[in-house]
């Protein structure tokens, strides 16, 4: 490894497993725009790459083959004299070639093709041409590894994970690769010398998520208001055009994912079930729709999770996407206006609320641990009846239920008499209406936790701050 990775244990370990193996393997890797995907292989494979190249973001099947072979040109002498291929087959053919030269060994060689949904345009014959190239060729050898990346998530899951054709069954390993933790964000921060306090970290992670791009424009001794404002309001703001470049890069029909996106973050803050989001848009239930939002799950930007109304379990959509969300509120409505002034209006405060309960959905298995009861299965989602809401259920095998309180502040939370009493009441509607056996504990999980009270000390069971987020 020749670069330093931050975070991705699980994902080393599964590319790691590819070095060590006693078979050829084949590697999808996706996830959203700007994630950290070419860098994760590129940083942990090193040297042990022997031919990369990366798909044109727009180009005819001409001009993507001769930057394949412009690519092979500089690892090799072999071609320097022929003419370009003609198609693919032919293309792939040059590379088993150049592969030919060398023998094998047991030291594993890596083929990196990046961008791949960009290369595979319509009756271009690439994928066709690339499974005959792992079927008839790379499977015959024990010495590669050929990581197969791409940004369109519709296109990887349709296209290559669930491939029904020559590669199908034919993936050795996956690997979705998910924005960083608050955790693997506070690391990032660490190893780019940025010094920064975690509630600074966590009012920057609401903004712009965990997506390493993005955090890479973070300056040294910036505060969090600061950054936001550098980053998305001043002119020529390095995320002022983002929003609509990442839909554009990502879908094909992008405005119509536009539009699902727009429905939640308008009418649908706690969430929408799938019918509330086709009443929205006005548009009827088919394909079409559920392929949109397949795709917008897919990609990291739409959660789905259970939640109940009284003992009716339904299914509710929300966004997930921390700069999607902010973009909506923020950006594309006070378009010109300065952050440093914006961040002090009730509207900020209100919506802060929200980013943080979906922080700490994203991060439920920190509050777990938090909780002692990450070894524990459980079941999560949220509930609600006509009296009373709860954010976070933590349904446990162990006969208890955590009843999970989530609330962002600027200072320790101080409960008081008519607030102890609305947690009383959630815990006593909980168990009325689900006439549930188990015992009913309340989790405060907050920025900087609960102040110690007589009230506090009657109702919470378990005070976790920002601080547990970030284990």
């Amino acid at each position: 490894m020749s670069k330093k990775v931050i975070g991705r244990k699980r994902e080393q370990e599964v590319l790691s497993d590819t070095l060590n193996s006693h078979r050829s393997e084949l590697v999808a890797v996706y996830g959203r725009r700007r994630i950290g995907k070419t860098y994760l292989i590129r940083a942990f494979f090193g040297k042990h790459i022997l031919f990369s190249f990366t798909g044109l973001s727009s180009g005819t099947r001409s001009d993507q083959i001769k930057n394949f072979m412009l690519k092979l040109n500089e690892v090799t002498d072999l071609f320097k004299d022929k003419a370009y291929p003609v198609d693919w087959l032919e293309a792939f053919n040059y590379l088993k070639i150049f592969l030919k030269q060398k023998k094998e060994s047991k030291k594993k060689r890596v083929i990196f093709i990046d961008e791949f949904p960009w290369v595979d345009s319509h009756k271009s014959g690439f994928l066709p041409a690339f499974e005959n190239f792992w079927n008839d060729y790379c499977t015959t050898r024990s010495d590669l590894v050929v990581v197969v990346c791409g940004s369109a998530a519709s296109y990887m899951v349709k296209k290559i994970i669930n491939n029904t054709k020559g590669l199908s069954k034919r993936l050795t390993q996956t690997i979705k690769l998910q924005p960083f933790t608050l955790g693997e964000t506070r690391d990032f921060f660490r190893y780019k010398q940025i010094p920064m306090e975690e509630y600074d970290i966590l009012k920057i992670y609401m903004v712009l998520g965990g997506v390493a791009e993005y955090l890479e424009h973070v300056q040294p001794g910036d505060s969090a208001v600061m950054t936001i404002d550098h980053l998305c309001f001043q002119k020529g703001a390095y995320l002022e055009n983002e929003y609509d470049q990442v839909f554009k890069s990502l879908f094909d029909e992008n405005a119509y994912h536009q539009n699902i996106i727009n429905a939640l973050a308008n009418k649908h803050k706690k969430g929408a079930t799938r019918d509330e989001l086709l009443e929205t848009m006005g548009v009827s239930s088919g394909g079409r729709f559920s392929d949109a939002l397949n795709e917008l799950m897919e990609s990291g930007f739409i959660l789905k999770y259970d939640a109940y109304r009284d003992n009716a379990k339904t299914t509710l959509y929300r966004i997930y996407d921390e700069f999607c969300l902010f973009y909506l509120q923020f950006m594309k409505r006070y378009k010109g206006a300065k952050w440093t002034q914006l961040f002090q209006k009730q509207a900020y405060k209100t919506w802060c609320g929200y980013a943080f309960e979906t922080i700490c959905l994203k991060h439920v298995l920190q509050v777990k641990k938090g909780l002692r009861c990450d070894q524990i299965k459980s079941q999560n989602y949220s509930w609600c009846n006509n009296n009373a809401q709860v954010d976070l259920v933590i349904d446990r095998d162990d006969d208890v239920i955590n009843v999970c309180e989530i609330k962002f502040y600027n200072q320790e939370f101080a409960i008081d008499r008519s607030y102890m009493s609305q947690l009383r009441n959630k815990e006593n509607e909980f168990r009325t209406v689900t006439k549930t056996k188990k015992g009913i504990y309340t989790a405060f999980i907050s920025t900087w936790g609960v102040k110690p009270n007589q009230y506090s000390k009657a109702v919470v069971v378990n005070d976790l701050t920002l601080e547990c987020l970030f284990e």
